[in-house]
């Protein structure tokens, strides 16, 4: 069904003529949806509009390149896949350990866009050279007691690592929390993955828990360290 209605008296809006070429970029990248999963489409119409693919910041890494934070977009779908999957096959230092279909992503990126919108949660992705090569969230709405908490996640692919990208994204989380009137920040992370528990000190994560041996991997035993940062 069109999502426009036709007027033989009088020519489209020029708003008309965006509706119908988000939706044809939504046709794209919905053809292998499931009929249950087609029920997001009017939704992302809404999304697509007002809060997806809202730049941030932009900043130069290390290495000269301009690196752009903004919200996640559909046009991100294979930039996303490719890079969940870059760390499973790097065998990365996080939780997953098989790959994601393209299907499985479709489905994430919807409910990553619908949450946005509705204010949910937070997601925010690093683009250089036109290609998303880091992706970070504030998640979870915690109930009951636990309104003013929430939980950082990063993820940067490989050949992106140490430029600073990873600790820009992680300052911007943490103002952005601010500006959500949130209290405590909290994040875990392997207690092999140095590199990212000293990024998460630098803006002001502190260790305040390890459980033992929570993960086996390569035929070791690794802890989990949590950190947490109070807001001001």
């Amino acid at each position: 069904m069109s999502i426009i209605s036709k007027n033989i008296h009088h020519q489209p809006s020029p708003a008309a003529y965006v509706y119908t070429a988000v939706y044809k970029s939504i046709n794209q990248f919905s053809y292998s949806l499931t009929s249950k999963s087609k029920t997001y489409k009017t939704a992302m119409l809404l999304v697509w509009f007002m809060k997806a693919g809202k730049i941030i910041r932009s900043f130069f890494a290390r290495d000269g390149r301009e690196v752009v934070l903004r919200t996640p977009k559909w046009e991100d779908l294979d930039d996303l896949l490719e890079l969940i999957n870059s760390l499973v096959e790097e065998r990365a230092d996080i939780t997953r350990t098989k790959k994601v279909s393209r299907e499985e992503e479709i489905d994430w990126l919807s409910r990553v866009l619908s949450r946005l919108e509705k204010n949910e949660t937070f997601y925010m992705v690093a683009e250089v050279d036109g290609k998303v090569v880091g992706v970070s969230e504030i998640n979870r709405r915690l109930g009951g007691y636990e309104t003013h908490v929430r939980v950082l996640g990063i993820a940067i692919r490989n050949d992106f690592r140490n430029l600073g990208i990873g600790t820009e994204m992680m300052k911007n989380l943490v103002e952005r929390a601010q500006g959500m009137d949130l209290k405590v920040l909290t994040l875990s992370a392997l207690a092999t993955n140095e590199r990212a528990i000293h990024v998460y000190e630098k803006v002001g994560f502190v260790q305040t828990g390890r459980i033992p041996k929570k993960f086996f991997k390569d035929g070791k035993y690794i802890d989990e360290v949590i950190m947490t940062k109070v807001l001001e």
